[in-house]
């Protein structure tokens, strides 16, 4: 049997908010400890003291990032009494998701995504998968007649209309044209 991890200290929570707003900044790919470490006001050894290794940290931060997507995902559908249907809430999320002040958080997301496919042994392992499985649970959660390969269909087509348009808005920044297209095909 697994023994459970430790409940974090005060400092290793407060250097890993540190770290987590470098990452949304400077981004994952290229992540060094000796920058990290002095921006945060810290030391790559403490650093590999509290995470274990650079690929502990990067697990970390890629579980804090997670946290703000689950926290997300709690918040749309903890405002309704009743479920409120799969297309009214594929559009609060896609409102969030296309916030200007949400770009490095999802750039971060992108970067992680695709990195948890062509490395899927490493730090990102399972993060593409998990995402999709946690989205997909809720937007079940949301939907009417949630059973069966139709409903099922649906859901996936909603994410990825929902993964497609913020790819192509992190892209060009052109909210405008990707929330009509995206608003268009939710609604269509």
């Amino acid at each position: 049997m697994a023994t459970p991890k430790p409940v974090p200290s005060a400092r290793e929570t407060e250097l890993l908010e540190l770290a987590y707003a470098y990452s949304l900044s400077h981004g994952l790919a290229d992540l060094s400890l000796r920058p990290l470490a002095t921006a945060i006001g810290s030391s790559p050894r403490v650093l590999l003291f509290l995470f274990g290794s650079k690929d502990g940290l990067i697990r970390a931060l890629l579980a804090r990032a997670r946290s703000d997507e689950l926290d997300l995902l709690q918040t749309i559908t903890s405002q309704y009494a009743e479920p409120p249907g799969l297309t009214v809430v594929a559009e609060e999320l896609w409102t969030w998701l296309a916030a200007e002040e949400r770009r490095p958080l999802m750039k971060l997301w992108v970067e992680a995504y695709g990195r948890s496919l062509v490395a899927p042994d490493g730090p990102w392992a399972d993060f593409a998968r998990s995402t999709v499985d946690d989205w997909l649970e809720l937007l079940k959660s949301v939907q009417a007649g949630r059973d069966g390969k139709a409903a099922q269909a649906r859901r996936t087509g909603v994410l990825a209309i929902l993964r497609g348009g913020l790819l192509d808005l992190l892209a060009t920044g052109d909210t405008a044209r990707t929330t009509a297209a995206v608003l268009a095909a939710l609604r269509g």
